[in-house]
């Protein structure tokens, strides 16, 4: 098990309330407002695929009565220029996270998080609800409160809707850095905040493309869709997905050491897997979006824990 990470959130904007719905001292956690993070890959690039175990993971996790999302929908934010010619921040990437998200809904894989009370039996995740491109306003370097800028101005805007039950997924090319971590702390994160927009939380989330630091935040520097950065990209997506859905306002699903589900297994990839045509390791296949120009893709995803405290990539059919 990879060691949990979390974090209080870096700008002193919080305290002007800018962020005054995001996990409170009292009532969750015991600590100040936090981000909780993906943290970095502790096996370095081109390092063998990590399985994990087959066994309960200890400190086991457990309740703590806080709200479950029962179905997710996600919500896109392309922050930065995703039109370079690197082979990485490009429409063909995006669409590699566009078929990661539509073939993830009801897949045996997601059907893990079905195993936690509240969440929709048959491990659905609602279509994509809405995609915005935003440019760099804020420049390449953003700090936790321009990455929630940037989520409330696509809601003030109009360009996504106020969705309470939306996970806003700000998606940075590789020539974006945040400041307070990424490449050297953690890959993505998650949190919830009213973001000034009324009294009920929105659930939002940074993912950076990991062509940025491959050796911090994907496992192969051939990706199965031949995107590296990309590919590495949507493990990080699938854990801070996994996680919003059941720990949405950090206090619900989570053990003692205050990891939540997807920390449990992070960087873990189970011992069935395949390779895919360009030779990169795979753990999953699933179907590509109406309109794509496939209709299935490999990827390699960390497994996701189960309520019963174990990690799966299948759902019930077998732990590795």
């Amino acid at each position: 098990m990879n060691a949990f990470f979390k974090r209080t959130l870096a700008s002193s904007a919080l305290a002007a309330g800018l962020f005054a719905g995001i996990a409170s001292a009292q009532g969750d956690r015991g600590g100040p407002p936090e981000i909780v993070v993906h943290p970095t890959n502790p096996h370095g690039l081109g390092a063998a695929v990590t399985a994990g175990s087959t066994s309960t993971i200890n400190p086991p996790i457990g309740f703590h009565g806080g709200p479950i999302m029962g179905i997710a929908t996600p919500y896109l934010i392309w922050y930065g220029n995703w039109n370079q010619n690197n082979g990485s921040d490009t429409s063909a990437g995006q669409q590699i996270v566009r078929d990661f998200l539509h073939g993830l809904s009801g897949s045996n894989y997601y059907k893990t998080n079905a195993s936690y009370s509240g969440v929709a039996p048959n491990g659905q995740v609602n279509p994509i609800g809405g995609e915005t491109t935003v440019g760099s306003p804020y420049g390449s370097s953003l700090t936790d409160a321009q990455i929630a800028s940037v989520v409330t101005n696509a809601i003030t805007s109009h360009a996504l809707p106020l969705d309470y039950a939306g996970v806003y997924f700000v998606l940075t090319s590789s020539n974006v850095n945040e400041s307070s971590g990424f490449c050297t702390n953690y890959c993505g994160w998650h949190t919830y905040s009213t973001l000034g927009l009324g009294s009920t939380q929105i659930k939002y989330s940074f993912v950076g493309n990991a062509n940025r630091c491959l050796s911090a935040c994907a496992m192969q520097s051939t990706g199965p869709n031949g995107n590296a950065g990309v590919d590495g990209m949507v493990s990080v997506i699938a854990h801070e997905l996994e996680e919003a859905n059941t720990d949405p306002q950090l206090n619900a699903w989570y053990n003692n050491r205050g990891s939540e589900s997807a920390d449990m297994c992070a960087w873990t990839f189970g011992s069935h897997q395949f390779q895919s045509p360009n030779g990169a390791w795979a753990n999953l296949t699933l179907p590509c979006a109406p309109g794509s120009s496939c209709t299935s893709r490999p990827y390699l995803i960390q497994r996701q824990l189960a309520s019963n405290s174990k990690c799966y990539i299948d759902y019930p059919q077998r732990l590795q």
